[in-house]
Order: structure tokens, then C-alpha cells, then sequence
């Protein structure tokens, strides 16, 4: 089976900065688009930023040049480093991976426990 384990949550003031990593351990054989999404409480989940298999990224309009997202591919890590945070970026942020494992040999979507995010002063 497969893990994803999220890390890197807190609370932050406005302007600060986060990094948030989502890890995946167990039996892996390949990792293709992994995404991180956020729920705010009453409002749906949303995606955030996602990354492919060949570390192209995608992102929501409202994150552009505030996020990055990147991967490690040999340590199965993908990070989000969250910059000029502002009161609106509070959510749970949960990681998504897309992932081929080999117990099911073709890809399955895992999600991680989420981490909580608290943007304010």
C-alpha cells in the first residue's frame, strides 16, 4: 500500500511564509501528477498548485507568484513552499498523488491527512 504524510502546517502571520512537504512511502513504483488542494472551513475543496511526472506546474490564479511547488522524485517528496501568505490562504491542505504501486499496477489517486494552515495576526 502507499502513505502520504503531510508536514509543515502552523500558524503564520500575514506576509509569512510556509513550506509545506507531503512524503509517500510504501510499495511505490512510480509517482505521476501530485497536487495540493485546501478546504476552508464551509467552502469546498479547491486545487491549489499541482506538478507532473516531469515536474511541469500548474497553478490556481490566486496563488500564482506567491507558490511554488516542486518535487524530489528520489526522496517520493513534493513541496510547497507558500509565500506572502495572506488571511484567505487559511485552509487544511491536503496532498494528492497519482500514484502506480505494486499492488495495483496501474495508477490509483492517494490523499495524505491533510495539515492545517492559519493565516493571521
Amino acid at each position: 500500500q502507499v502513505q502520504l504524510v503531510e508536514s509543515g502546517g502552523g500558524l503564520v502571520q500575514p506576509g509569512g511564509s510556509l513550506r509545506l512537504s507531503c512524503a509517500a512511502s510504501g510499495s511505490i513504483h512510480s509517482i505521476n501528477t501530485v497536487g495540493w488542494y485546501r478546504q476552508a472551513p464551509g467552502k469546498q475543496r479547491e486545487l491549489v498548485a499541482d506538478i507532473t511526472g516531469a515536474g511541469r506546474p500548474n497553478y490556481v490564479d490566486s496563488v500564482k507568484g506567491r507558490f511554488t511547488i516542486s518535487r524530489d522524485n528520489p526522496k517520493n517528496t513534493v513541496l510547497l513552499q507558500m509565500n506572502s501568505l495572506k488571511p484567505e490562504d487559511t485552509a487544511v491542505y491536503y496532498c494528492k498523488a497519482n500514484v502506480v504501486s505494486y499492488y495495483r499496477m496501474y495508477e490509483y489517486p492517494y490523499w495524505g491527512q491533510g495539515t492545517q494552515v492559519i493565516v493571521s495576526s
